[in-house]
């Protein structure tokens, strides 16, 4: 099922839009007056259903009660499914009370009578907070579902349908620019000799520049996101030379490469830098990054650029393994970070699991999701790093940052600001659809969580969020992700070798701020819109929960 769709507008904008089939969007409708509303559960259900503004039973009394009951064994728990026969009324009713009990801001979501909804997803989306951060974004950006099948493909697996293509745009209004950011090893991107910075012209014969239509924007979304595998689609693109060509995809299953392009570089010291190229919390992540700083370490690297600038978030237990990896001594034994909940709750209450709210420690052995648990993670025991970040920096990724700086480890940044998204979420099931709704705050050691318009370099002065040591520098596609003169990794390189920023690549201040984009025609922009899959919007989340969900 597509759970997002990228929305070429007839204005001439691209927004991504979380949404579904029968779904709406919108928070608390707090303009309703509702009244007392009964309706049997179901075909399977024995408990009247009986609104009353402001009470609220508890959800395990209406979990399970399904308007489509599955059967079979579970595949995420090898039980038998739970479900019972219910109704939409009865999962709407189940959302209401599950929100009410466990939403952060719950406070901020106007009761709503469960039966003026018709889907249950549409009612979903008016169960969260208004409210916005200082800067004046939403405080929560994602509140969205999978299909409990699809979320658990995708969470363990990293496969999804598509070309194996991260695009960004650098123009959002015509004439618009979409480019490649990076590619999956052993993708139809890669068959068809796409690389970064190649831009698209025409898709399916639209031109994607200027068409102003709305059937030329369907056409546009279809081909840039298919829906599913084997779908086939033709590509005008220009190449960075300037030359153009006209290539036919099929989409097929791709499953990403989390950790790309490691790196050792020499240095006229004597000492070497690692690099690598960090794009997903996936549970094959853990795999990949024993990989990489068993390599790193092994070349004795005195420094590390961590390259998260597209890397949205995921699980939690990836980033402090990370942070473990990076730190090493430093952080044995220490507090990554500890969940705080809604006031509902005392600190020391897991209200999700039931149990105790243990924090979250630097991991020196691997959780156990694609390694065996318990495995000794290697270590580059450095007292700093660097870290590459833009505006698709976001959630676990931000989680990395705060916890390193949570024990003291200096973190310089390049780059844009990063999303703002101290808050995650269990995933949760209910009737074979997952629901992610934000339900705690990541604290780190020294008690910090508070940055919901995300971390910024601090020079040049004027960027907001909260301020770290290091250098606003513009993304750069004409140039590949690793290489020395790339604007980000020469910036990050300059700076150690100087400790100060390179007047020649930074960006101006009113410049440097997450969501600026540059013109279409320039191959340096300062903060391109990541247009990341619409079937992983969980991407930009902190997730809680081996490996895919609370039984």
């Amino acid at each position: 099922m597509r759970i997002a769709l990228l929305r070429l507008t007839t204005l001439g904008s691209l927004v991504l839009a979380l949404s579904a089939c029968g779904g709406g969007g919108g928070g608390g409708d707090s303009s309703t007056t509702p009244s007392p509303t009964t309706n049997p559960g179901g075909t399977g259900g024995t408990t009247s259903l009986t609104y009353v503004a402001n009470s609220y039973s508890p959800s395990s009394s209406f979990a399970a009660r399904c308007a489509v009951p599955r059967t079979g064994t579970d595949p995420g728990t090898g039980k038998p499914y739970p479900d019972q026969g219910g109704s939409v009324l009865s999962e709407n009713f189940w959302l209401r009370s599950w929100t009410h009990e466990l939403y952060l801001w719950y406070r901020e979501v106007a009761d709503r009578d469960p039966a003026l909804d018709a889907t249950s997803l549409a009612y979903f989306n008016t169960r969260k907070t208004s409210a916005v951060t200082a800067s004046g974004r939403a405080r929560d950006q994602f509140h969205f579902t999978y299909t409990t099948a699809d979320w658990e493909a995708l969470s363990q697996s990293g496969v999804s349908a598509g070309y194996g293509i991260e695009w960004v745009l650098l123009a959002t209004t015509p004439p618009r620019a979409a480019v490649v950011a990076y590619t999956e090893p052993g993708s139809p991107a890669v068959a068809a000799n796409l690389t970064r910075g190649v831009r698209v012209l025409r898709i399916d014969g639209v031109d994607l520049v200027n068409d102003n239509t709305q059937a030329g924007v369907d056409t546009l979304n279809a081909g840039l996101y298919p829906s599913a595998a084997g779908q086939s689609h033709t590509f005008q693109v220009q190449e960075l030379n300037g030359t153009t060509r006209t290539l036919t995809m099929v989409s097929a299953n791709v499953t990403s490469a989390p950790v790309q392009s490691v790196q050792i570089y020499a240095t006229g010291s004597g000492a070497s830098v690692g690099y690598m190229l960090f794009n997903d919390h996936l549970a094959t992540a853990e795999s990949a990054l024993y990989n990489a700083f068993t390599q790193l370490r092994n070349a004795n690297v005195a420094d590390l650029v961590l390259d998260i600038r597209y890397n949205g978030g995921g699980y939690v237990a990836i980033a402090s393994e990370v942070g473990y990896m990076i730190a090493g001594s430093a952080a044995s034994g220490r507090v990554f970070e500890t969940t705080q909940f809604n006031d509902q709750y005392a600190a020391s209450i897991n209200p999700v699991t039931g149990g105790t709210n243990s924090p979250e420690n630097f991991r020196s052995a691997a959780a156990g999701l694609s390694l065996t648990a318990g495995t000794a993670l290697p270590t580059l025991n450095l007292t700093r790093v660097f870290v590459i970040t833009g505006g698709g920096t976001c959630s676990a990724s931000e989680s990395i940052i705060n916890g390193l700086r949570g024990i003291g480890l200096q973190v310089i940044q390049i780059g844009t600001g990063t999303c703002g998204k101290p808050y995650g979420f269990y995933p949760t099931d209910n009737c074979g659809t997952t629901y992610f709704s934000i339900q705690f705050q990541g604290i780190n050691a020294a008690g910090f969580g508070d940055y919901p318009d995300g971390f910024a370099p601090q020079y040049p002065a004027g960027n907001s969020g909260v301020l770290l040591p290091g250098c606003a520098v513009a993304d750069d596609f004409t140039k590949p992700l690793g290489d020395v003169n790339e604007r980000r990794l020469a910036a990050a390189l300059y700076y150690r070798t100087n400790g100060s920023c390179s007047p020649a690549l930074t960006l101006a201040p009113a410049s440097a701020t997450s969501g600026a984009v540059a013109a279409s025609g320039d191959l340096q922009a300062a903060d391109p819109l990541a247009l990341k899959s619409p079937a992983r919007p969980w991407r930009e989340e902190r997730i809680l929960g081996l490996p895919s969900r609370i039984p």
